[in-house]
Protein backbone atom coordinates (compact mmCIF):
# COMPACT_ATOMS: atom_id res chain seq x y z
CA UNK A 1 0.00 0.00 0.00
CA UNK A 2 1.14 3.54 -0.70
CA UNK A 3 -0.29 7.04 -0.34
CA UNK A 4 0.32 10.48 -1.82
CA UNK A 5 -0.66 13.96 -0.71
CA UNK A 6 -2.43 16.11 -3.31
CA UNK A 7 -3.64 18.82 -0.89
CA UNK A 8 -2.31 19.72 2.56
CA UNK A 9 -3.86 23.10 3.45
CA UNK A 10 -6.85 23.69 5.68
CA UNK A 11 -9.85 26.02 5.56
CA UNK A 12 -9.21 27.71 2.20
CA UNK A 13 -6.84 27.24 -0.74
CA UNK A 14 -3.72 29.36 -0.34
CA UNK A 15 -1.70 29.34 -3.56
CA UNK A 16 1.17 31.75 -4.03
CA UNK A 17 4.91 32.25 -3.53
CA UNK A 18 4.72 31.81 0.26
CA UNK A 19 3.26 28.30 -0.03
CA UNK A 20 5.00 26.96 -3.12
CA UNK A 21 7.16 24.35 -1.32
CA UNK A 22 4.35 22.67 0.63
CA UNK A 23 1.43 23.57 -1.61
CA UNK A 24 -1.76 25.59 -1.40
CA UNK A 25 -4.46 23.03 -2.24
CA UNK A 26 -6.85 21.82 0.44
CA UNK A 27 -7.05 18.29 1.78
CA UNK A 28 -6.85 15.30 -0.55
CA UNK A 29 -4.89 12.06 -0.13
CA UNK A 30 -4.56 9.32 -2.74
CA UNK A 31 -4.20 5.77 -1.42
CA UNK A 32 -3.26 2.83 -3.63
CA UNK A 33 -3.89 -0.68 -2.39
CA UNK A 34 -1.53 -3.59 -3.06
CA UNK A 35 -3.66 -4.48 -6.09
CA UNK A 36 -3.59 -0.90 -7.35
CA UNK A 37 -7.17 0.06 -6.43
CA UNK A 38 -7.75 3.78 -5.84
CA UNK A 39 -8.99 5.11 -2.51
CA UNK A 40 -9.23 8.88 -1.99
CA UNK A 41 -9.41 10.46 1.45
CA UNK A 42 -11.23 13.80 1.27
CA UNK A 43 -12.00 15.89 -1.79
CA UNK A 44 -10.54 19.34 -1.29
CA UNK A 45 -9.03 21.26 -4.20
CA UNK A 46 -6.19 18.73 -4.30
CA UNK A 47 -8.70 16.39 -5.96
CA UNK A 48 -8.41 18.35 -9.21
CA UNK A 49 -4.66 17.78 -9.79
CA UNK A 50 -5.19 14.16 -8.76
CA UNK A 51 -7.86 13.89 -11.48
CA UNK A 52 -5.49 15.36 -14.06
CA UNK A 53 -2.85 12.84 -13.02
CA UNK A 54 -5.32 9.97 -13.39
CA UNK A 55 -6.31 11.15 -16.87
CA UNK A 56 -2.66 11.44 -17.91
CA UNK A 57 -2.05 7.85 -16.79
CA UNK A 58 -5.15 6.72 -18.65
CA UNK A 59 -3.99 8.49 -21.78
CA UNK A 60 -0.59 6.88 -21.48
CA UNK A 61 -2.15 3.45 -21.87
CA UNK A 62 -3.59 2.50 -18.50
CA UNK A 63 -7.12 1.85 -19.70
CA UNK A 64 -7.44 3.57 -23.07
CA UNK A 65 -10.26 1.49 -24.51
CA UNK A 66 -13.55 3.15 -25.35
CA UNK A 67 -15.84 3.16 -22.36
CA UNK A 68 -13.03 2.22 -19.98
CA UNK A 69 -13.09 4.74 -17.17
CA UNK A 70 -11.59 5.20 -13.76
CA UNK A 71 -12.77 3.46 -10.60
CA UNK A 72 -12.42 5.25 -7.28
CA UNK A 73 -13.66 4.99 -3.71
CA UNK A 74 -13.78 8.47 -2.15
CA UNK A 75 -14.12 8.69 1.63
CA UNK A 76 -15.20 12.07 3.00
CA UNK A 77 -14.25 12.83 6.61
CA UNK A 78 -16.81 15.65 6.93
CA UNK A 79 -18.78 18.14 4.91
CA UNK A 80 -16.91 21.43 5.44
CA UNK A 81 -16.02 23.15 2.19
CA UNK A 82 -12.27 22.64 2.28
CA UNK A 83 -12.80 18.85 2.33
CA UNK A 84 -15.41 18.60 -0.44
CA UNK A 85 -15.14 21.50 -2.88
CA UNK A 86 -13.00 19.55 -5.35
CA UNK A 87 -15.78 17.02 -5.97
CA UNK A 88 -17.51 18.77 -8.92
CA UNK A 89 -14.10 19.10 -10.59
CA UNK A 90 -13.18 15.41 -10.32
CA UNK A 91 -12.90 14.84 -14.07
CA UNK A 92 -13.55 11.05 -14.00
CA UNK A 93 -17.14 11.91 -13.04
CA UNK A 94 -17.61 13.13 -16.62
CA UNK A 95 -16.21 9.97 -18.25
CA UNK A 96 -18.49 7.14 -19.35
CA UNK A 97 -17.29 3.89 -17.89
CA UNK A 98 -16.01 5.48 -14.69
CA UNK A 99 -17.39 4.25 -11.39
CA UNK A 100 -17.09 6.46 -8.33
CA UNK A 101 -18.31 5.51 -4.87
CA UNK A 102 -18.68 8.36 -2.42
CA UNK A 103 -18.57 7.34 1.24
CA UNK A 104 -19.36 9.47 4.28
CA UNK A 105 -21.50 9.98 7.36
CA UNK A 106 -25.09 11.03 7.95
CA UNK A 107 -25.63 14.60 9.08
CA UNK A 108 -27.35 14.13 12.46
CA UNK A 109 -28.92 17.61 12.30
CA UNK A 110 -30.65 17.21 8.93
CA UNK A 111 -30.67 13.43 8.60
CA UNK A 112 -29.16 13.74 5.14
CA UNK A 113 -26.76 11.08 3.88
CA UNK A 114 -23.53 11.59 1.94
CA UNK A 115 -25.45 12.18 -1.30
CA UNK A 116 -26.40 15.61 0.06
CA UNK A 117 -22.76 16.71 -0.11
CA UNK A 118 -22.81 16.32 -3.88
CA UNK A 119 -26.34 17.50 -4.58
CA UNK A 120 -25.82 20.80 -2.75
CA UNK A 121 -22.72 21.61 -4.80
CA UNK A 122 -24.38 20.68 -8.09
CA UNK A 123 -27.28 23.07 -7.64
CA UNK A 124 -27.58 25.36 -10.66
CA UNK A 125 -26.87 28.41 -8.50
CA UNK A 126 -23.39 27.11 -7.74
CA UNK A 127 -22.33 24.83 -10.63
CA UNK A 128 -23.36 24.65 -14.30
CA UNK A 129 -23.52 20.84 -14.61
CA UNK A 130 -26.20 18.72 -12.96
CA UNK A 131 -25.71 15.21 -11.64
CA UNK A 132 -27.85 13.86 -14.47
CA UNK A 133 -25.25 15.12 -16.94
CA UNK A 134 -22.35 13.22 -15.36
CA UNK A 135 -21.03 10.37 -17.47
CA UNK A 136 -19.79 8.17 -14.64
CA UNK A 137 -21.75 5.81 -12.47
CA UNK A 138 -21.91 7.60 -9.12
CA UNK A 139 -22.83 5.57 -6.06
CA UNK A 140 -23.38 6.76 -2.50
CA UNK A 141 -22.49 4.82 0.62
CA UNK A 142 -23.63 6.47 3.85
CA UNK A 143 -21.56 5.01 6.68
CA UNK A 144 -22.59 4.17 10.21
CA UNK A 145 -20.12 5.26 12.85
CA UNK A 146 -17.71 2.39 13.48
CA UNK A 147 -18.62 0.59 10.24
CA UNK A 148 -16.08 -1.34 8.19
CA UNK A 149 -16.09 -1.23 4.39
CA UNK A 150 -14.21 -3.39 1.90
CA UNK A 151 -12.68 -1.35 -0.90
CA UNK A 152 -11.05 -3.80 -3.30
CA UNK A 153 -8.30 -5.51 -1.29
CA UNK A 154 -8.35 -2.93 1.53
CA UNK A 155 -10.49 -2.61 4.64
CA UNK A 156 -11.60 0.88 5.66
CA UNK A 157 -12.93 1.46 9.17
CA UNK A 158 -13.95 4.70 10.87
CA UNK A 159 -14.25 6.36 14.25
CA UNK A 160 -15.96 9.57 15.34
CA UNK A 161 -13.50 12.43 15.90
CA UNK A 162 -13.95 15.80 17.67
CA UNK A 163 -15.18 18.53 15.32
CA UNK A 164 -18.17 20.90 15.18
CA UNK A 165 -19.80 18.63 12.57
CA UNK A 166 -19.65 14.84 12.33
CA UNK A 167 -16.12 13.97 11.28
CA UNK A 168 -15.03 10.40 10.62
CA UNK A 169 -11.38 9.45 11.01
CA UNK A 170 -10.49 6.61 8.65
CA UNK A 171 -8.16 3.66 9.08
CA UNK A 172 -7.14 1.95 5.83
CA UNK A 173 -5.61 -1.52 6.16
CA UNK A 174 -4.13 -3.61 3.37
CA UNK A 175 -1.58 -6.41 3.22
CA UNK A 176 -0.62 -6.11 6.87
CA UNK A 177 0.00 -2.33 6.64
CA UNK A 178 -2.25 0.49 7.84
CA UNK A 179 -2.68 4.25 7.85
CA UNK A 180 -5.05 6.51 9.77
CA UNK A 181 -6.28 9.95 8.72
CA UNK A 182 -8.01 12.15 11.27
CA UNK A 183 -9.65 14.65 8.98
CA UNK A 184 -10.21 17.61 11.32
CA UNK A 185 -9.79 16.90 15.01
CA UNK A 186 -9.51 19.11 18.10
CA UNK A 187 -8.04 18.08 21.46
CA UNK A 188 -10.70 17.44 24.08
CA UNK A 189 -11.86 20.33 26.24
CA UNK A 190 -14.03 20.09 29.36
CA UNK A 191 -15.98 23.37 29.73
CA UNK A 192 -17.37 22.61 33.20
CA UNK A 193 -15.78 23.91 36.43
CA UNK A 194 -13.25 21.53 37.97
CA UNK A 195 -14.70 19.70 40.96
CA UNK A 196 -18.29 19.90 39.71
CA UNK A 197 -20.43 16.85 38.98
CA UNK A 198 -20.77 17.98 35.37
CA UNK A 199 -16.98 18.16 35.04
CA UNK A 200 -16.58 14.61 36.37
CA UNK A 201 -19.25 13.26 34.02
CA UNK A 202 -17.71 15.03 31.05
CA UNK A 203 -14.26 13.71 31.92
CA UNK A 204 -15.63 10.18 31.92
CA UNK A 205 -17.30 10.76 28.57
CA UNK A 206 -14.17 12.27 27.01
CA UNK A 207 -11.98 9.46 28.32
CA UNK A 208 -14.28 6.91 26.68
CA UNK A 209 -14.20 8.80 23.38
CA UNK A 210 -10.42 9.01 23.54
CA UNK A 211 -10.11 5.27 24.14
CA UNK A 212 -12.23 4.61 21.05
CA UNK A 213 -10.06 6.86 18.89
CA UNK A 214 -6.81 5.47 20.29
CA UNK A 215 -7.98 1.93 19.57
CA UNK A 216 -8.71 2.87 15.94
CA UNK A 217 -5.21 4.38 15.56
CA UNK A 218 -3.26 1.80 17.54
CA UNK A 219 -0.03 0.70 15.90
CA UNK A 220 -0.59 2.27 12.48
CA UNK A 221 2.33 2.56 10.09
CA UNK A 222 1.30 6.11 9.17
CA UNK A 223 -0.75 8.56 11.24
CA UNK A 224 -1.92 11.62 9.27
CA UNK A 225 -3.14 14.38 11.59
CA UNK A 226 -4.71 17.85 11.54
CA UNK A 227 -1.94 20.14 12.88
CA UNK A 228 -3.44 23.55 12.14
CA UNK A 229 -2.16 25.48 15.16
CA UNK A 230 0.79 25.96 17.45
CA UNK A 231 0.23 25.67 21.20
CA UNK A 232 0.59 29.47 21.44
CA UNK A 233 -2.18 30.03 18.87
CA UNK A 234 -4.61 27.43 20.14
CA UNK A 235 -6.19 29.29 23.12
CA UNK A 236 -7.73 31.86 20.75
CA UNK A 237 -9.00 29.07 18.46
CA UNK A 238 -10.67 26.94 21.13
CA UNK A 239 -13.78 25.24 19.78
CA UNK A 240 -12.91 25.77 16.12
CA UNK A 241 -12.35 22.04 15.67
CA UNK A 242 -8.67 21.86 14.80
CA UNK A 243 -5.57 20.37 16.36
CA UNK A 244 -2.07 21.45 17.32
CA UNK A 245 1.35 20.10 16.48
CA UNK A 246 1.90 19.19 20.12
CA UNK A 247 -1.38 17.29 20.41
CA UNK A 248 -0.51 15.34 17.25
CA UNK A 249 2.91 14.36 18.62
CA UNK A 250 1.34 13.25 21.89
CA UNK A 251 -1.26 11.24 19.98
CA UNK A 252 1.32 9.49 17.80
CA UNK A 253 3.43 8.52 20.82
CA UNK A 254 0.41 7.34 22.79
CA UNK A 255 -0.92 4.99 20.09
CA UNK A 256 2.46 3.66 19.00
CA UNK A 257 2.35 4.98 15.44
CA UNK A 258 5.46 4.32 13.37
CA UNK A 259 5.33 7.65 11.54
CA UNK A 260 3.44 10.92 11.93
CA UNK A 261 2.51 13.18 9.00
CA UNK A 262 1.43 16.71 9.96
CA UNK A 263 -1.10 18.22 7.57
CA UNK A 264 -4.06 20.65 7.26
CA UNK A 265 -1.61 23.54 7.40
CA UNK A 266 -2.93 26.92 8.52
CA UNK A 267 -3.59 28.90 5.27
CA UNK A 268 -1.99 32.12 6.55
CA UNK A 269 1.25 30.32 7.41
CA UNK A 270 3.94 30.57 4.75
CA UNK A 271 6.41 27.76 4.13
CA UNK A 272 9.16 29.34 6.23
CA UNK A 273 6.79 29.88 9.15
CA UNK A 274 5.47 26.34 8.78
CA UNK A 275 8.97 24.90 8.99
CA UNK A 276 9.77 27.07 12.02
CA UNK A 277 6.65 25.86 13.86
CA UNK A 278 7.51 22.26 13.02
CA UNK A 279 11.12 22.68 14.15
CA UNK A 280 9.94 24.11 17.47
CA UNK A 281 7.69 21.15 18.30
CA UNK A 282 10.36 18.68 17.19
CA UNK A 283 12.76 20.33 19.63
CA UNK A 284 10.23 20.11 22.47
CA UNK A 285 9.68 16.38 21.85
CA UNK A 286 13.26 15.44 20.93
CA UNK A 287 13.93 13.48 24.11
CA UNK A 288 10.69 11.47 23.77
CA UNK A 289 10.65 10.52 20.09
CA UNK A 290 12.10 7.03 20.32
CA UNK A 291 11.35 5.18 17.05
CA UNK A 292 8.69 7.66 15.90
CA UNK A 293 9.42 9.39 12.58
CA UNK A 294 7.78 12.77 11.92
CA UNK A 295 7.17 14.63 8.67
CA UNK A 296 5.58 17.83 7.36
CA UNK A 297 3.21 16.80 4.58
CA UNK A 298 3.63 18.52 1.24
CA UNK A 299 1.92 18.18 -2.12
CA UNK A 300 3.55 15.36 -4.04
CA UNK A 301 4.91 13.51 -1.00
CA UNK A 302 4.45 9.81 -1.74
CA UNK A 303 4.98 7.10 0.87
CA UNK A 304 5.18 3.34 0.34
CA UNK A 305 4.29 1.31 3.42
Amino acid sequence: MKFRFWGVRGSIPSPGPRTVRYGGNTTCIEVRTDEGALIVLDAGTGLFPLAQHLLARRGAGEGTGEGVGIAANIFITHSHWDHIHGLPFFTPLFLKGSRVRLHGATDPVTGNGIEHVMSVQLQNSYFPVSEAQLGATLEYRTLAIGAQVEAADALVSNVLMNHPVTNLGYRVSCGGKSLFFTGDHEPWHNPHPAGSLEHARQEEHLARRQREIDAAMRGVDALIVDCSYTIEEYPSKLGWGHGTFDAAFEMALRVGARALYCTHHEPTRGDDELEAAFAAVCARFAARMGELKVFLAYEGLEVAL
